[in-house]
């Protein structure tokens, strides 16, 4: 029998299947996917730090040793390419949520794997764009981020509930909790990559020190 989270897991990717099918790249080729994967991460990292209305085009581009009619190839102006970092690292935090779906486990070891998974993700490909203001965006396009947002949250939001229910987790309001965690872990991407050295496990330490530790039932 399938859980309500991995039901609603399967919902949240045919939703989002429907808005990646919007936003294909210019090319197709191999060698486009991967330039374009270059610069999200690059536009990601640069907006994290400066904000969407401090970031130029120009120096998105300078730091890959781009020119900037290259970058406009790929994306029309910042509005989309800014967009298009909304979309990827929801794709990321999706797939992240899935691999945690599939690993089974009481609510509270998917909750911290989710954690840990994402930790490493940005580790290994950069941090996931700040989350805290798209007013920038077309409505239509702050719509579909937050709609897709909100789902993600509820799949959260389903692996407290579980947790609740199988004993893992302190009885609590599973909004507040989830709406807490993803306010660490978003600002995490802001001020991580200014901490020499610092690694996952000492990240995944404080946060269980902090934000997991009463989360976990005494019983």
């Amino acid at each position: 029998m399938q859980s309500a989270g991995s039901i609603k897991l399967k919902r949240v990717r045919a939703s989002a299947d429907s808005v990646r099918e919007s936003q294909k790249p210019l090319s197709q080729s191999r060698k486009s996917a991967g330039k374009r994967d270059q610069i999200l991460r690059a536009a990601i990292e640069i907006i994290n730090a400066k904000s969407f209305a401090l970031a130029t085009m120009s120096e998105i581009a300078a730091s890959l040793n781009l020119r900037d009619a290259t970058l406009y190839y790929y994306f029309a102006n910042k509005q989309a390419l800014v967009y298009a970092c909304h979309l990827r690292s929801l794709e990321r935090f999706e797939a992240l949520l899935l691999d945690t779906d599939r690993t089974g486990g009481t609510g509270f070891g998917k909750l911290r794997s989710f954690i840990w998974n994402m930790l490493n993700d940005s580790s290994r490909n950069g941090p996931q764009l700040y989350f805290g203001d798209h007013s920038y965006l077309e409505e239509a396009e702050r719509d579909a981020v937050d709609r897709w947002a909100d789902r993600l949250k509820a799949i959260l939001e389903n692996f407290v509930e579980e947790g609740i229910v199988d004993g893992s987790i302190a009885p609590c309001e599973p909004p507040l909790v989830v709406q807490l965690l993803l306010g660490m872990l978003i600002w995490l991407g802001k001020w991580v990559p200014s901490v020499e050295g610092l690694t996952v496990d000492r990240l995944m330490d404080a946060i269980g020190r902090v934000g997991l530790n009463g989360l976990a039932s005494s019983g």
